[in-house]
């Protein structure tokens, strides 16, 4: 099944006619025809089944025919990562977490953070090609970008988590999660989150922990968090 993606469908939508681009695709590449069936989610959990009815390049026009409701997970992921020097490791950790689940993503510039600069409409394109390929209803939230200090003001829900590399008396953060809570987790910069960031999360009631015994990058720290989060959940 190939998945499409668009916000603007809702449970009341009967027709809903493609962009150029993606009805060139549809015409096209994948060579649909009057009475095809198409798959479209709107990003909020909802599945259409629909049929060509025009199956036009520049338009293509279909009728949706059923749509049903895919169940939500009963947890709620939130990760807080430095984006990496290289903008190509930061891209893969979103689309590698939005496979594996993910609800949302906050990027924040630590002290120690090399990268000041995102492109959340790049982002943006990555997560929705994830959520298709991984035939995923639910669009992860990209908040938009801040500072760690500006970040740590929140009022925070759930379990609080901070993975970072200073020798102090941490726990593994697989033994600290529990199933079906919600959670939030800072994962820093390549330089670490600075001494002064530690002590802010901390008063925020953050939790110390640590994500193993090796030095791991941004990237794969953020995924190592978010899939140890996945499977204590499937027990």
């Amino acid at each position: 099944m190939q998945l499409f993606y668009n916000p603007e469908i809702t449970d009341s939508t009967t027709q809903f006619s493609f962009p150029k681009e993606e009805s060139k695709h549809i015409v096209k590449v994948l060579r649909k025809h009057v009475g095809d069936i198409l798959h479209i989610t709107n990003g909020h959990g909802w599945l259409f089944t629909a049929e060509v009815t025009i199956p036009n390049t520049n338009k293509c026009i279909a009728t949706i025919v059923s749509k049903s409701q895919q169940l939500k997970r009963d947890y709620r992921l939130h990760l807080a990562v430095a984006p990496t020097k290289m903008n190509d490791r930061y891209e893969w950790f979103l689309e590698k977490a939005t496979e594996i689940g993910i609800d949302s993503i906050t990027p924040i510039f630590c002290d120690h953070s090399e990268r000041k600069v995102i492109k959340p409409e790049r982002f943006e394109r990555i997560l929705q090609s994830a959520m298709k390929q991984s035939l995923n209803c639910y669009l992860p939230i990209l908040n938009d970008a801040m500072p760690f200090k500006t970040f740590i003001k929140q009022d925070f829900k759930g379990d609080l988590f901070i993975a970072h590399c200073e020798e102090t008396d941490k726990k593994s953060l697989k033994q600290e999660l529990r199933p079906k809570r919600d959670i939030t987790i800072l994962i820093g910069p390549e330089g670490d989150f600075s001494i002064k960031e530690i002590e802010q999360a901390l008063q925020k009631n953050f939790s110390p922990v640590t994500l193993g015994d090796s030095r791991l990058r941004t990237e794969t720290a953020a995924i190592v968090a978010c899939h140890s989060v996945a499977f204590i959940n499937e027990l």
